[in-house]
């Protein structure tokens, strides 16, 4: 087992070369005896607090190693509840619903086909990241020198399909108009859970890559472009109203308006904004701190308080718990929700955005278009050795700008600004700009690239 598997937010890696059913068992004992070393008393008396939720994406190799993941969890006395095959969102369903101490799904999300992993969540499904558990859960996990142990945990099955889609359908408007929506599942999880949850409705649905055979017709990644090309093309030759592209383990998506333009996800945060703030006056709304300058604009005009935060679903999910943010929103394609446990969910944002297609007089484009009001970089990669010396000098360049360092650091001015914030594991530095047109867009690059050099592709 390669340690480089614990990432910041999960455990991925290339499957048999770097994790195996070998590695997969250690993990399971070394989540297991995590996640019930943190209950208290009080859970303690609760049904299923000793049990631990496992559930699995559709690669080819996510059975056999989520069998030595359960394998491993036993040993270490736990009990385990066996999801089966569901997308990623359903396993915080389940956590919640069950009200177990934990689960893990069994995923690589949005990697190639020879990659796996695991995402694991703990209590009310709060994520274990390296700051909250994930260090611990490598430091047993590496210590372990057999996988060798009784079985002393039970495992029981449970087929969660009703109670997810009667959850899930509990957003969606019973009103609905019928509506023709291509969906492009990446041969992932959204090729499950799209029919199983949407097909009773008065919707139709154009499908795209639904099947499971183990591979993947294009990478399972909806935040490349070139991977909405199919999706795009039979948007227009279908003359659909809305097309969604999910990622692996289906809890990610981008939308598609009806002429084929894609919908950057900062702006479907905007759009959603009024939305939720009709339904939850002057509530909080979380945005992650690469968002366009829209995204604020739009909760303030709807008289909510706009809630900054840094990258990565476990700084999301905490801020929306701490200000009991009703919605949040991510660069990266992750809507979080108060009333499903502050958790994301692909399904449950694609309801959203089907009650906000139905209630209006006008294409997705129309709606759109009043938020398309600055030009932004989108996010461009950097090589760079030094990353916190690079952002210093950044910091220094700029000065006469309004600058803080949640996360890189960040520079505003009247008519633009950037962010720069440094990957967690390659030395490069992510940069993101907006500016009030494309030609002072244009010219700011130019300025940033004589520090930071030519861009690389990532």
């Amino acid at each position: 087992m390669d340690p480089k598997i614990f990432k910041a937010y999960d455990i991925r890696g290339l499957y048999q070369e770097q994790l195996d059913e070998t590695g997969a068992w250690k993990i399971g004992y070394a989540t297991a005896r995590f996640l019930r070393s943190l209950l208290t008393g009080y859970d303690k008396g609760q049904a299923n607090c000793q049990s631990i939720c496992v559930g699995r994406d559709m690669r080819s190799h996510s059975p056999s190693l989520a069998k030595a993941l359960i394998e491993g969890m036993n040993a270490s006395g736990a009990n385990v509840i066996d999801v089966g095959m569901i997308d990623t969102p359903q396993i915080y369903f389940a956590i919640n619903h069950l009200g177990t101490c934990g689960g893990v799904q069994v995923t690589a999300s949005h990697n190639p086909a020879k990659y796996n992993g695991f995402k694991i969540s703990g209590l009310h499904a709060r994520p274990v990241g390296a700051d909250t558990g994930l260090k611990d859960i490598e430091h047993i996990a590496m210590a372990l020198v057999h996988t060798k142990g009784t079985s002393n945990g039970a495992v029981e099955k449970y087929n969660l399909a009703e109670e997810y889609k009667a959850h899930v359908l509990k957003f969606l408007n019973p009103n609905i108009k019928p509506l023709k929506v291509a969906i492009d599942a990446s041969n992932g999880m959204a090729g499950k859970s799209v029919p199983a949850i949407f097909n009773d409705l008065p919707i139709e649905i154009i499908e795209l890559n639904f099947k499971h055979d183990g591979t993947f017709k294009h990478e399972p990644n909806p935040l490349v472009e070139e991977n909405l090309k199919e999706l795009k093309q039979t948007i227009k030759k279908e003359k659909c109203d809305l097309g969604v592209c999910f990622d692996g383990d289906a809890d990610r998506l981008i939308m598609v308006d009806e002429k084929s333009r894609t919908i950057g996800c900062d702006l479907l945060t905007a759009l959603l904004a009024d939305y939720f703030l009709q339904q939850h006056p002057n509530s909080a709304i979380v945005y992650d701190l690469r968002s366009s300058r829209v995204v604020a604009e739009e909760i303030i005009k709807y008289g909510g308080t706009p809630r900054r935060e840094r990258v990565g679903h476990a700084y999301m999910k905490k801020a929306l718990r701490d200000s009991r943010a009703v919605f949040g929103g991510e660069l990266s394609g992750h809507f979080y929700y108060k009333e499903n446990f502050w958790a994301d969910s692909g399904m449950i944002t694609l309801s959203h955005v089907l009650n906000v297609i139905s209630l209006a007089d006008a294409p997705v484009s129309e709606l759109i278009k009043p938020l398309r009001r600055y030009s932004a970089s989108g996010e461009v990669n950097f090589e760079v050795e030094d990353k916190e010396g690079m952002m210093k000098q950044l910091q220094r360049q700029f000065g006469d700008g309004d600058s803080d360092t949640l996360d890189g650091v960040t520079v505003m001015y009247k008519d633009w600004w950037f962010n720069c914030r440094p990957s967690n594991t390659e030395p490069l530095l992510r940069l993101n700009v907006e500016a009030k047109t494309k030609k002072m867009l244009g010219e700011k690059m130019e300025e940033l690239k004589k520090l930071l050099g030519e861009p690389v592709d990532h």
